[in-house]
């Protein structure tokens, strides 16, 4: 009878240590970025979108999660359509 103590506390010892490194591994695949959604009226471009996300999300390392925008030589350009729902996450 006292072999089940000591292999149950072997079983529990490797539980422990295999989900524990599974939610760390969780954790750096999917970290938690900030994200806003906003939308834009007719004539706004994708400099004021840039511009908009990068102060909203106090930082300069940011994505959206469509194409809608990307950034070039000379600044951010794309073609964002008015009423439509964006999203821009830190990276």
């Amino acid at each position: 009878m006292k072999c089940y103590p000591i292999i149950f506390s072997l079983f529990s010892l490797t539980a422990a240590f295999v989900f524990g490194i599974e939610n760390k591994t969780c954790d750096l695949i999917f970290p938690q970025n900030n994200c806003i959604n906003f939308s834009v009226s007719s004539g706004t471009g994708c400099q004021w979108m840039c511009n908009y996300c990068a102060n909203q999300l106090g930082t300069n390392n940011y994505y959206f999660t469509t194409d809608v925008c990307t950034y070039q030589t000379g600044g951010c350009v794309g073609n964002p359509i008015a009423g439509i729902t964006y999203t821009c996450c830190s990276a």
